[in-house]
């Protein structure tokens, strides 16, 4: 159970770095990137798109990853789906075996 509440953590803190990449990216109608021009400057324009982009395919590929390894992690309980199954069979079986009480038949319809 620990590991599976590590794994969404680790989910939810990619997707808001991912979100937080994409929004500073500049796109071709200019992004939130154009707002920061003095970090730019730092590290010049080419260099920044290029960290920006495998910055967004790697926590790409990080949140396909977490996904699918957060599907081997889910606990299971065998016990309560047994139970939950043999509840649900006794409710079938009881109204089976059990007649319909004061049963009225629908009036005859005249042509």
């Amino acid at each position: 159970m620990g590991l599976y509440i590590l794994i969404s953590i680790l989910i939810l803190i990619v997707c808001v770095l991912m979100v937080l990449v994409v929004l500073v990216q500049n796109a071709k109608g200019g992004g939130l990137a154009s707002n920061f021009a003095s970090s730019n400057q730092f590290m010049g324009v080419r260099k920044t798109a290029d960290f920006l982009e495998k910055s967004t395919w790697t926590l790409a590929v990080t949140l396909l990853v977490l996904s699918l390894f957060s599907i081997f992690v889910i606990p299971k309980s065998q016990e309560k789906a047994e139970a939950a199954k043999s509840e649900i069979q006794k409710q079938i079986d009881n109204s089976k075996s059990a007649p319909i009480q004061d049963f009225q038949a629908p009036p005859a319809q005249k042509k």
